[in-house]
Parts: C-alpha cells; structure tokens; sequence
C-alpha cells in the first residue's frame, strides 16, 4: 500500500493522533455532498417530470404534428381538406410515426336552463388514438365511433360539467352559429379532466360525422390529420419529413397543405416548459459550488491542522506530489461517500414519489395533482459524472497549498 493512501485512510477513520477537528470536518463535508447530490437528482427528476407530463397533456388533444389547409388560420372553422388514404399511409412510412388520424373542430355552446358555456367541439373518429384522452377521464367512457352511424355521445370536461351542473348520462344541447343557428342533442358518456384549465374550459369530443354534417361537408372532407409520433425530441425532424410529402401534395381541387408541429400552434407553453431547462441548470450549478466550496475549506481545516505532519513528512523526504496526493485521496473518500448515499436518498425520494405520490400540488397552480418524477439512468450518470469532475477540479488549489508548507515553518508550528 502506497503511503500516502495509507495516510489518508489514518487521518479519515482517526487513526493519526493530535486531531481535533478532524471528525466533525469530514462529517460536514460529507454531509454537504449527500445534501447536494439528494437535492440535484430530484431537482432533474421533478423537472424532467414536470416538462413530461405537461407535453403528454398537450399532445394527447393535439397530437405532435398537423397537416391542415394551407389557408387555415388557427380559427376552430377551417377550410377542409379532401381525405386520402395515400397520404396517410405514406406518412405512417416516415420512421418514429405511430398514427395518422383525422379531426375537425367547430366552437360552439352548451346550453342548460339556467347557464351557458362556450365549447370548442373536436370531432375524431374510429382512427383515433384515444390512450391518452382514456387516461384522463374520471367518469363514465369515450362515446363508440365504431358504429355506421354518428355517435350521439359527447366527452365534455369536469369543469364544464361542474359550472353548467351536467351529470354522466344527461342530455344536453349544443347550439352552432352559421347561417342559421343548428341544434344537435348529445348524451354525456363521460367526463375528463387534464388540469390544463385551458383545455378543460373549452374543449368537448364528439363524432366526427357531426362536424361535417354540421358544416355540409361531404364523407371525404376533414379539418386534417394529426400525427403521433413515438419522440417529442425529434418533432422538428419528424416534422421536416412531412413536410416534405405534403409539400408536393395537390388535391384534386386545387389546395394545399400545411404541416404545423405543436411547437408552433402553441408556442407560448413550450418556451414555458424551455425555461424549466434553465431553471434545473441554475439549480445544479449553484448546489455544486456550495459542496464545492464546503469540500475546500474542509480540506482546508484538516491541512492546517496536520501542518506539523506536513513539516515531518516533507523533512523526512516526500516529495510534493505525493503529499498533495494525501489529501487527493482523502477527497477521494470524501466525495465518494457523500456521493454514494447522496445517491441512494436521492433516488429512493424519487421512487417513493413516483409509486405513491405522496406530495401533492395544487392542479389550478401546477397543471398536475401530485409532484411528477422521470428518472431517467443517463442523466443519472451524467450528473455523478459532472459532480465528480466539479469536486475533484476545486480539490487542485487546497492539495497544491499543503505542497507550499515549508518544513521548517511547519514542524514549529502549534
């Protein structure tokens, strides 16, 4: 065994007698890197957890990426397109696309005896993935678009249901404004709630075939389709890749498409969620400096108090390099202590969340009803990889001060 890995084995387990400060040290510097490493690792948990969650809710009503009329303007009355099926099947060709399904939307009113509420009406059908919208609801079921006939059943949301008074199974009416008004009665088969109040407060799901007989389109004729694809990362690539099918793409009347990612039809909550990225980076950055700085100036206790080692050692002989590398290796103890059990409190938290959701948030403020958690082992070792280097590289200045100590100076030092 090298001595000077024997030496810092001594001074960590209190083996070198005259220490006073010693223990109590290198038990706050360990606890400061177990705080730390804790702190970070539910920090990119919740993070990534929170970006997750609130991207799933999003696409799950308006799936990763659009193909409308080029003139569509972002209204809920659009210009239709013509469906046909060699589009869509050249689509779901494009790697990472897990479905390709059609839509319409209309905004109109839900109307009771004594209130009203404005609604967004989004018509899908059989060809719909509907995992996500199942995932959400909290009473009764989607409506049946299997039928050959248009489903009479509607979806609205909790908080539809709670300011109008509507209850599973009643009747209501839904009143659109054309030419003429249009009166359509649904059944309400089931109630869904997001906590993204901004689709809750407004949107309802029906059949398709109501929106295009309420617009007079013909069995063919559609707002558009959504695309599902299996990586919100790759959005703009996938994206890209639609692009170019439907750039080509002319319809027998005339138009044109357009290929809209969710990125751009809501650009407002995705630089939201980017921000988030910035806070976690801050967030890392300054837990790292303060175990950091917590390491240094224990390291710095413990040097002063071996200065008279240090004296006898280097008069004994030992170079400089092997006395920094004393405190190296006791660094190295250190820091892998702090950051094994860092480690193991960090990620039982996020386990334990993650199964029983244990702290709960407030939905009208945070969107979610439960603290979300997404560990993901890659970052895990990036971040012990990152806080490893950051220790080490603010171990350099106290290790090379114990080298400076003069002998002399130091064995008359008390």
């Amino acid at each position: 065994m090298k001595p000077e890995y024997f030496i810092a084995r001594k001074i960590s387990s209190g083996g070198v007698s005259g220490k006073k400060f010693a223990g109590p040290v290198l038990k706050v510097a360990v606890a400061g890197i177990v705080l730390g490493m804790a702190v970070m690792i539910l920090s990119l948990a919740i993070g990534n957890g929170f970006k997750k969650e609130i991207r799933e809710k999003i696409t799950g009503f308006g799936a990763h990426i659009q193909v409308v009329n080029y003139d569509y303007n972002l209204s809920y009355e659009p210009n239709p397109i013509r469906h046909d099926e060699a589009l869509p099947d050249e689509i779901r060709g494009i790697e990472g696309v897990k479905n390709v399904q059609r839509f319409a939307t209309k905004p109109g009113m839900i109307k009771t005896d004594s209130d009203m509420q404005g609604v967004i009406l989004k018509g899908i059908g059989s060809d719909y993935d509907v995992s996500f919208i199942e995932s959400v609801i909290v009473e009764g079921s989607l409506p049946d678009f299997t039928d050959s006939t248009a489903s009479p059943g509607i979806l609205i949301s909790e908080s539809i249901s709670r300011l109008l008074g509507i209850k599973l199974g009643q009747q209501i009416f839904v009143y659109f404004f054309q030419d003429q008004i249009r009166v359509r009665r649904f059944t309400v088969t089931g109630i869904y709630n997001t906590h993204l109040s901004d689709l809750d407060k407004y949107y309802a799901i029906a059949d398709l075939r109501h929106i295009q007989r309420l617009n007079d389109w013909e069995d063919d004729q559609i707002a558009g389709y959504e695309i599902v694809i299996d990586d919100f990362d790759r959005v703009d690539e996938r994206g890209m890749a639609v692009y170019d099918i439907c750039s080509s793409y002319i319809s027998g009347e005339g138009s044109l498409l357009r290929v809209q990612t969710i990125r751009h039809t809501q650009p407002q909550i995705f630089s939201w969620l980017d921000l988030l990225d910035m806070n976690i980076v801050v967030i890392i950055v300054l837990i790292v400096i303060i175990a950091g700085f917590n390491m240094i100036s224990g390291l710095l206790i413990l040097i002063l108090e071996r200065t008279n080692m240090i004296g006898i050692l280097k008069a004994l002989g030992m170079g400089d390099w092997p006395l920094r590398r004393i405190f190296i290796y006791l660094a190295t103890r250190i820091a892998a202590r702090g950051l094994l059990w860092g480690n193991i409190i960090g990620i039982s938290i996020a386990v334990i969340q993650k199964k029983f959701g244990l702290i709960k948030l407030d939905p009208a403020n945070y969107f979610l009803d439960t603290v979300p958690i997404m560990l993901s082992p890659t970052h895990l070792l990036l971040l012990n990889i990152g806080a490893v280097i950051a220790i080490f590289a603010m171990m350099i200045g106290p290790s090379y001060l114990a080298a400076r100590i003069s002998p002399v100076k130091a064995i008359q030092f008390d």
